[in-house]
Order: structure tokens, then C-alpha cells, then sequence
């Protein structure tokens, strides 16, 4: 079982700036998700107008469902400067994975309970941390991307993109390099005091 936790409303505000869409995922009833909280501040995140639409569906974390259910939103989508995830790691990891080319930011933590963790084929996989990296590693988890679970950047031993202790696993580094040179946001790589107070890449 999971808990998710919504990131503080400061956070979540610096994150929805331009056009956004928000994604929430009611499908784990495993999963505690604040409904009520998130709706609320949801509300008041769509009161400037910056919100194109609010999708709420389940299971996001099956890549096949996932595009079944924002078949008739891509166009929101699409049209969005980035894209704003209420859900577990491993949601926010699924819609990031879709969308190689936008911003797509996770608002909430996950802290583990034992048991179940989803109806997902574990593409991805949530380390249920609590504090979560994915808002500055491009929606790529370097706890579960990382065979070393390193959060400081790569640790030279890869050969040719592959991880030197899985030779059949992608760096989990390299991977966050180049998905943050595709959104031309190598910069977060530079501003971690930053990061670590808000959550978010762009914060002032």
C-alpha cells in the first residue's frame, strides 16, 4: 500500500505556470490519494485561467490504458507547457515517459506501507521515497533508474549508455541527461539549492 502526499501548495503553484494540464489517478483504491485536498487546490490553480483541463481517470501507471484514456485530451495536452501529475512515482514516471518532449511534474510524494503497489507492468518502478526527484531528473527516477540509487549524477563506471553493474540496463544518468537535453533543461543539473526547497526547476 501507498500513501501519497500532496507537495506543498507553494510548490505545486511554482510548477503550474503557462499553460498546464493536470492528471489525477483515482485507480489504486490501495493507494491513499487526498481527493478532497487536491481538488481544492486544483480549483484554485484553474482560477487565473492557466489550467487547459483537469483529467481525472485511473490506472496511469499501464502505459496502454494511459493513451486510452487521453485519446480525446491530446489535443490539451499537446497544447500544454507542461504537464502537472497527481498520483504515485510511478504515474508520474508513465506520463513523462509518453510525453518525451514536455514537462511533466509530479505533485505529490509517496511514502511506502507494505503490500501492493499498483496495477502497472513495472516499466517504471516508485521507491516511494517521500521526497520526490522527479520535477528536476525529467520524470526519471535516479532511486530505481540507478543500480547505485545515486541522486548525485552518474558514477563513471557505464560503458556505452549500459550500466556498469547491469550490463542490460540502460544508465539510469545518461537517461536523465538526455531527456533534460530534449527539453533543453540541462540548467536543473546547476540548481539544487533550489530544487530541494521547492520542488521545481523554475522557482525563483
Amino acid at each position: 500500500m501507498l500513501i501519497t502526499q500532496l507537495k506543498s501548495k507553494e510548490a505545486i503553484e511554482a510548477l503550474a505556470k503557462g499553460k498546464t494540464v493536470i492528471i489525477n489517478c483515482h485507480g489504486c483504491k490501495e493507494v491513499y490519494f487526498p481527493e478532497h485536498e487536491a481538488e481544492k487546490l486544483q480549483k484554485e490553480l484553474s482560477a487565473d485561467g492557466g489550467v487547459a483541463r483537469i483529467i481525472t481517470t485511473d490506472y496511469i501507471c499501464n502505459p496502454d490504458n494511459l493513451k486510452l484514456q487521453l485519446k480525446k485530451h491530446m489535443d490539451a495536452v499537446e497544447g500544454a507547457d507542461a504537464v502537472l501529475v497527481f498520483s504515485c512515482g510511478v504515474g508520474v514516471q508513465t506520463v513523462a515517459g509518453m510525453f518525451e518532449s514536455k514537462r511533466v511534474y509530479s505533485c505529490c510524494d509517496t511514502y511506502p506501507l507494505p503490500g501492493f503497489q499498483g496495477v502497472t507492468p513495472l516499466t517504471v518502478n516508485c521507491a516511494q521515497c517521500g521526497e520526490c526527484y522527479l520535477n528536476y531528473t525529467g520524470g526519471i527516477c535516479p532511486i530505481t533508474a540507478c543500480s547505485k540509487s545515486l541522486v548525485n549524477g552518474q558514477c563513471g563506471g557505464s560503458k556505452n549508455g549500459m550500466c556498469e553493474v547491469d550490463k542490460n540496463m540502460e544508465c539510469g544518468w545518461e537517461r536523465i541527461y538526455r531527456k533534460l537535453e530534449k527539453l533543453n533543461r540541462l540548467d536543473v543539473l546547476n540548481c539544487a539549492p533550489k530544487l530541494r526547497k521547492y520542488g521545481n526547476p523554475d522557482a525563483e
